[in-house]
Protein backbone atom coordinates (compact mmCIF):
# COMPACT_ATOMS: atom_id res chain seq x y z
CA UNK A 1 0.00 0.00 0.00
CA UNK A 2 2.93 2.80 1.09
CA UNK A 3 4.58 1.67 -2.28
CA UNK A 4 1.31 1.90 -4.26
CA UNK A 5 0.94 5.89 -2.50
CA UNK A 6 4.55 6.73 -3.58
CA UNK A 7 3.68 5.76 -7.72
CA UNK A 8 0.96 7.31 -7.51
CA UNK A 9 1.83 10.40 -5.91
CA UNK A 10 5.16 10.53 -8.75
CA UNK A 11 2.40 9.94 -11.17
CA UNK A 12 0.59 13.06 -10.30
CA UNK A 13 3.98 15.13 -10.58
CA UNK A 14 5.10 14.25 -13.63
CA UNK A 15 1.30 14.28 -15.25
CA UNK A 16 0.98 17.71 -13.70
CA UNK A 17 4.29 18.92 -15.37
CA UNK A 18 3.70 16.95 -18.42
CA UNK A 19 0.20 18.96 -18.51
CA UNK A 20 2.03 22.28 -17.91
CA UNK A 21 4.59 21.96 -20.34
CA UNK A 22 2.29 21.42 -23.36
CA UNK A 23 0.26 24.07 -22.40
CA UNK A 24 2.83 26.48 -22.39
CA UNK A 25 4.47 25.31 -25.43
CA UNK A 26 1.48 25.98 -27.57
CA UNK A 27 1.17 29.14 -26.20
CA UNK A 28 -1.38 29.17 -23.81
CA UNK A 29 -2.30 31.64 -20.89
CA UNK A 30 -2.16 30.52 -17.47
CA UNK A 31 -0.64 27.82 -18.09
CA UNK A 32 0.29 26.57 -14.93
CA UNK A 33 -3.85 25.70 -14.70
CA UNK A 34 -3.79 22.37 -16.93
CA UNK A 35 -1.61 20.92 -14.19
CA UNK A 36 -4.42 21.44 -11.50
CA UNK A 37 -6.66 20.01 -13.86
CA UNK A 38 -4.55 17.07 -14.57
CA UNK A 39 -4.36 16.40 -10.71
CA UNK A 40 -7.96 16.70 -10.26
CA UNK A 41 -8.68 14.19 -13.03
CA UNK A 42 -6.51 11.28 -11.50
CA UNK A 43 -9.03 8.82 -10.14
CA UNK A 44 -8.34 5.53 -8.26
CA UNK A 45 -9.95 3.92 -11.00
CA UNK A 46 -10.44 3.89 -15.10
CA UNK A 47 -14.32 3.89 -14.30
CA UNK A 48 -14.32 6.98 -12.00
CA UNK A 49 -11.44 9.03 -14.30
CA UNK A 50 -13.72 8.88 -16.81
CA UNK A 51 -17.01 9.38 -15.28
CA UNK A 52 -15.30 12.08 -13.54
CA UNK A 53 -13.95 13.56 -16.90
CA UNK A 54 -17.33 13.42 -18.57
CA UNK A 55 -19.17 15.18 -15.38
CA UNK A 56 -16.40 17.94 -15.56
CA UNK A 57 -17.09 18.69 -19.08
CA UNK A 58 -20.67 18.94 -18.85
CA UNK A 59 -20.11 21.24 -15.72
CA UNK A 60 -17.47 23.24 -18.02
CA UNK A 61 -19.76 24.14 -20.47
CA UNK A 62 -22.30 24.91 -17.85
CA UNK A 63 -20.12 27.75 -16.38
CA UNK A 64 -18.91 28.80 -19.04
CA UNK A 65 -22.67 29.81 -19.97
CA UNK A 66 -23.42 31.19 -16.45
CA UNK A 67 -20.54 33.17 -16.04
CA UNK A 68 -21.38 34.46 -19.59
CA UNK A 69 -24.77 35.72 -17.99
CA UNK A 70 -23.49 37.02 -15.06
CA UNK A 71 -20.71 38.50 -16.14
CA UNK A 72 -23.27 40.50 -18.84
CA UNK A 73 -25.23 41.42 -16.14
CA UNK A 74 -22.89 43.09 -13.62
CA UNK A 75 -19.88 42.97 -15.67
CA UNK A 76 -16.22 41.94 -15.00
CA UNK A 77 -16.63 42.57 -10.96
CA UNK A 78 -16.80 40.72 -7.75
CA UNK A 79 -20.64 40.38 -7.09
CA UNK A 80 -20.71 39.08 -10.90
CA UNK A 81 -18.23 36.52 -9.87
CA UNK A 82 -20.54 35.27 -6.88
CA UNK A 83 -23.77 35.63 -8.55
CA UNK A 84 -21.84 33.12 -11.23
CA UNK A 85 -20.73 31.20 -8.32
CA UNK A 86 -23.93 30.40 -6.46
CA UNK A 87 -25.55 29.66 -10.04
CA UNK A 88 -23.12 27.21 -11.01
CA UNK A 89 -22.76 25.64 -7.16
CA UNK A 90 -26.61 25.10 -7.45
CA UNK A 91 -26.22 23.51 -11.04
CA UNK A 92 -22.92 20.90 -9.69
CA UNK A 93 -24.79 20.16 -6.60
CA UNK A 94 -28.09 19.03 -8.10
CA UNK A 95 -26.68 17.48 -11.24
CA UNK A 96 -23.83 15.47 -8.76
CA UNK A 97 -20.86 17.35 -10.10
CA UNK A 98 -19.98 19.24 -6.59
CA UNK A 99 -16.11 17.78 -7.47
CA UNK A 100 -16.61 20.12 -11.07
CA UNK A 101 -17.13 23.40 -8.98
CA UNK A 102 -13.69 24.61 -7.65
CA UNK A 103 -11.58 23.24 -10.81
CA UNK A 104 -14.09 24.91 -13.21
CA UNK A 105 -14.09 28.09 -11.19
CA UNK A 106 -10.78 28.38 -11.24
CA UNK A 107 -10.92 28.69 -15.17
CA UNK A 108 -13.80 31.14 -14.50
CA UNK A 109 -11.09 33.32 -12.68
CA UNK A 110 -9.29 33.99 -15.62
CA UNK A 111 -12.24 35.98 -17.69
CA UNK A 112 -12.18 37.90 -13.78
CA UNK A 113 -8.96 38.73 -14.04
CA UNK A 114 -8.97 39.77 -17.50
CA UNK A 115 -12.09 41.79 -17.75
CA UNK A 116 -13.03 39.68 -20.65
CA UNK A 117 -14.75 36.86 -22.27
CA UNK A 118 -13.42 37.12 -25.98
CA UNK A 119 -13.62 33.95 -28.22
CA UNK A 120 -9.49 34.01 -28.16
CA UNK A 121 -9.87 34.02 -24.13
CA UNK A 122 -12.72 31.32 -24.50
CA UNK A 123 -10.37 29.02 -26.40
CA UNK A 124 -7.46 29.68 -24.38
CA UNK A 125 -9.96 27.87 -21.44
CA UNK A 126 -11.28 25.32 -23.41
CA UNK A 127 -7.82 24.69 -24.45
CA UNK A 128 -6.03 23.90 -20.53
CA UNK A 129 -9.34 22.23 -19.75
CA UNK A 130 -9.43 19.45 -22.29
CA UNK A 131 -5.11 19.66 -21.99
CA UNK A 132 -5.49 18.77 -18.44
CA UNK A 133 -8.54 16.07 -18.44
CA UNK A 134 -6.77 14.48 -21.21
CA UNK A 135 -3.25 13.80 -19.94
CA UNK A 136 -5.17 12.61 -16.41
CA UNK A 137 -7.23 10.03 -18.59
CA UNK A 138 -4.05 8.86 -20.17
CA UNK A 139 -2.51 8.61 -16.85
CA UNK A 140 -4.64 6.61 -15.69
CA UNK A 141 -5.20 4.36 -18.76
CA UNK A 142 -2.63 1.91 -17.64
CA UNK A 143 -4.31 0.55 -14.51
CA UNK A 144 -4.78 -3.19 -14.38
CA UNK A 145 -6.87 -5.69 -12.16
CA UNK A 146 -5.23 -6.48 -9.13
CA UNK A 147 -6.08 -10.32 -9.66
CA UNK A 148 -3.17 -11.76 -7.82
CA UNK A 149 -3.94 -8.90 -4.76
CA UNK A 150 -7.54 -10.39 -4.61
CA UNK A 151 -6.17 -13.73 -4.65
CA UNK A 152 -3.91 -13.44 -1.94
CA UNK A 153 -6.99 -11.15 0.06
CA UNK A 154 -9.37 -14.13 -0.67
CA UNK A 155 -6.87 -17.33 0.35
CA UNK A 156 -6.74 -14.97 3.84
CA UNK A 157 -10.57 -15.20 4.05
CA UNK A 158 -10.42 -18.98 3.41
CA UNK A 159 -8.11 -19.29 5.69
CA UNK A 160 -9.91 -17.44 8.24
CA UNK A 161 -12.47 -19.43 7.73
CA UNK A 162 -11.61 -22.69 7.55
CA UNK A 163 -10.00 -21.97 11.17
CA UNK A 164 -13.09 -20.77 12.48
CA UNK A 165 -14.63 -24.36 10.92
CA UNK A 166 -11.66 -26.33 12.87
CA UNK A 167 -12.07 -24.61 15.90
CA UNK A 168 -16.16 -24.91 15.93
CA UNK A 169 -15.29 -28.73 15.32
CA UNK A 170 -13.38 -28.93 18.93
CA UNK A 171 -15.71 -26.37 20.29
CA UNK A 172 -18.57 -28.34 20.37
CA UNK A 173 -17.34 -31.29 22.05
CA UNK A 174 -15.88 -29.09 24.70
CA UNK A 175 -18.68 -29.39 27.82
CA UNK A 176 -16.76 -25.87 29.12
CA UNK A 177 -17.25 -23.62 26.58
CA UNK A 178 -16.20 -20.36 28.48
CA UNK A 179 -13.92 -17.91 27.22
CA UNK A 180 -14.97 -18.20 23.63
CA UNK A 181 -16.96 -15.21 21.55
CA UNK A 182 -17.23 -13.61 18.28
CA UNK A 183 -14.23 -12.24 17.81
CA UNK A 184 -12.93 -14.71 15.02
CA UNK A 185 -16.11 -14.00 13.41
CA UNK A 186 -15.13 -10.42 13.26
CA UNK A 187 -11.73 -10.57 11.82
CA UNK A 188 -13.11 -12.45 9.26
CA UNK A 189 -15.20 -10.01 8.10
CA UNK A 190 -12.52 -7.91 8.10
CA UNK A 191 -10.87 -9.78 5.67
CA UNK A 192 -13.43 -9.97 3.69
CA UNK A 193 -13.81 -6.48 3.39
CA UNK A 194 -10.58 -5.85 2.39
CA UNK A 195 -11.30 -8.35 -0.54
CA UNK A 196 -14.10 -6.30 -1.38
CA UNK A 197 -12.30 -2.86 -2.05
CA UNK A 198 -10.51 -5.00 -3.95
CA UNK A 199 -12.44 -6.82 -5.90
CA UNK A 200 -14.83 -3.16 -6.47
CA UNK A 201 -11.55 -1.67 -7.82
CA UNK A 202 -10.43 -4.56 -10.00
CA UNK A 203 -14.10 -3.88 -11.63
CA UNK A 204 -13.75 -0.64 -12.18
CA UNK A 205 -10.04 -0.89 -13.88
CA UNK A 206 -11.97 -2.96 -16.70
CA UNK A 207 -13.74 -0.57 -18.70
CA UNK A 208 -14.77 -2.94 -21.56
CA UNK A 209 -14.95 -6.90 -20.69
CA UNK A 210 -16.72 -6.56 -17.26
CA UNK A 211 -16.54 -9.71 -14.51
CA UNK A 212 -18.36 -10.01 -11.31
CA UNK A 213 -16.42 -12.81 -10.45
CA UNK A 214 -15.03 -11.40 -7.40
CA UNK A 215 -17.31 -9.33 -6.41
CA UNK A 216 -20.04 -12.54 -6.50
CA UNK A 217 -17.19 -14.27 -4.33
CA UNK A 218 -16.83 -12.04 -1.80
CA UNK A 219 -20.64 -11.54 -1.21
CA UNK A 220 -20.91 -15.15 -0.84
CA UNK A 221 -17.95 -15.26 1.66
CA UNK A 222 -19.96 -12.14 3.22
CA UNK A 223 -23.28 -14.40 3.84
CA UNK A 224 -21.31 -17.70 4.41
CA UNK A 225 -20.02 -15.49 7.55
CA UNK A 226 -23.38 -15.09 8.73
CA UNK A 227 -24.21 -18.54 8.56
CA UNK A 228 -20.70 -19.11 10.44
CA UNK A 229 -21.86 -16.59 13.23
CA UNK A 230 -25.19 -18.25 13.96
CA UNK A 231 -23.56 -21.71 14.02
CA UNK A 232 -21.01 -20.24 16.48
CA UNK A 233 -23.50 -18.99 18.97
CA UNK A 234 -25.60 -22.23 18.63
CA UNK A 235 -22.80 -23.96 19.79
CA UNK A 236 -21.86 -21.82 23.01
CA UNK A 237 -25.19 -22.43 23.71
CA UNK A 238 -25.10 -26.21 24.14
CA UNK A 239 -25.53 -27.35 27.45
CA UNK A 240 -24.36 -30.94 27.41
CA UNK A 241 -22.96 -33.13 25.06
CA UNK A 242 -25.48 -35.07 23.17
CA UNK A 243 -24.14 -38.16 21.37
CA UNK A 244 -24.77 -37.01 18.06
CA UNK A 245 -22.48 -34.12 18.52
CA UNK A 246 -19.12 -36.20 17.66
CA UNK A 247 -20.67 -36.84 14.27
CA UNK A 248 -21.59 -33.11 13.81
CA UNK A 249 -18.24 -32.10 14.80
CA UNK A 250 -16.30 -34.72 12.03
CA UNK A 251 -18.69 -33.16 9.55
CA UNK A 252 -17.23 -29.57 10.52
CA UNK A 253 -13.53 -31.03 10.25
CA UNK A 254 -15.29 -32.58 6.97
CA UNK A 255 -16.51 -28.94 5.62
CA UNK A 256 -13.11 -27.25 6.82
CA UNK A 257 -10.93 -29.39 4.79
CA UNK A 258 -12.64 -28.87 1.75
CA UNK A 259 -13.17 -25.28 2.13
CA UNK A 260 -11.54 -23.97 -1.08
CA UNK A 261 -13.06 -21.69 -4.06
CA UNK A 262 -13.42 -24.76 -6.40
CA UNK A 263 -15.19 -27.18 -4.78
CA UNK A 264 -18.92 -27.54 -5.61
CA UNK A 265 -20.07 -29.51 -2.22
CA UNK A 266 -22.07 -32.09 -3.97
CA UNK A 267 -20.65 -34.61 -2.07
CA UNK A 268 -20.42 -32.78 1.53
CA UNK A 269 -24.65 -32.27 1.19
CA UNK A 270 -24.20 -35.76 0.61
CA UNK A 271 -22.51 -36.48 4.10
CA UNK A 272 -24.81 -34.19 5.44
CA UNK A 273 -28.10 -35.63 3.76
CA UNK A 274 -26.85 -39.27 4.89
CA UNK A 275 -26.12 -37.82 9.23
CA UNK A 276 -29.51 -35.75 8.89
CA UNK A 277 -31.32 -39.34 8.19
CA UNK A 278 -28.91 -41.58 10.64
CA UNK A 279 -30.19 -38.85 13.34
CA UNK A 280 -33.51 -39.23 12.76
CA UNK A 281 -33.22 -42.96 13.15
CA UNK A 282 -31.65 -42.60 16.87
CA UNK A 283 -33.12 -42.85 20.08
CA UNK A 284 -35.35 -40.16 21.40
CA UNK A 285 -33.94 -37.75 23.73
CA UNK A 286 -34.72 -39.00 27.59
CA UNK A 287 -34.60 -35.35 29.13
CA UNK A 288 -35.82 -32.13 28.18
CA UNK A 289 -31.48 -30.97 28.19
CA UNK A 290 -30.66 -34.15 25.34
CA UNK A 291 -33.62 -32.77 23.85
CA UNK A 292 -32.82 -29.25 23.96
CA UNK A 293 -29.24 -30.27 22.81
CA UNK A 294 -30.51 -32.58 19.53
CA UNK A 295 -32.55 -29.49 18.82
CA UNK A 296 -29.41 -27.48 18.40
CA UNK A 297 -27.41 -30.21 16.45
CA UNK A 298 -30.31 -30.39 13.83
CA UNK A 299 -30.63 -26.80 13.52
CA UNK A 300 -26.70 -26.38 13.34
CA UNK A 301 -26.50 -29.13 10.10
CA UNK A 302 -29.61 -27.04 8.40
CA UNK A 303 -27.47 -23.84 8.51
CA UNK A 304 -24.21 -26.18 7.44
CA UNK A 305 -26.47 -27.04 4.62
CA UNK A 306 -27.12 -23.44 3.48
CA UNK A 307 -23.34 -22.40 3.84
CA UNK A 308 -22.25 -25.22 1.52
CA UNK A 309 -25.45 -24.53 -0.79
CA UNK A 310 -24.49 -20.89 -1.01
CA UNK A 311 -20.64 -22.12 -2.30
CA UNK A 312 -22.18 -24.43 -4.45
CA UNK A 313 -24.48 -21.73 -5.96
CA UNK A 314 -22.18 -19.92 -6.58
CA UNK A 315 -19.44 -22.82 -8.05
CA UNK A 316 -22.57 -23.40 -10.22
CA UNK A 317 -22.73 -19.66 -11.71
CA UNK A 318 -19.25 -18.71 -12.57
CA UNK A 319 -18.59 -22.53 -14.15
CA UNK A 320 -16.28 -21.35 -16.77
Amino acid sequence: MKHEKIIKSIKIALAAVLAITIAAEIGLKFSATAGIITVLSIQNTKRETFKSAGNRTFAFLGALILSGIAFHLLGFTLPSFALYLLLFSLLCLYAGWGEAIAMDSVLITHFLSEKSMSLSLIGNETALFIIGTTVGVLVNMHLRKRGDEFHKLSDDVDRKAKAILNQMAHLLLKEDKSGFDLSCINQLREKIDLARVCAFTNYNNALWKKDTYEIDYVEMRQQQSNVLEGIYENIINISILPPQAEEVSNLLDNIEQNYHRYNTGESLLEDLNRLLSDLKHHELPVSREEFEARAILFYILKQLERLIMLKRSFVLSHER
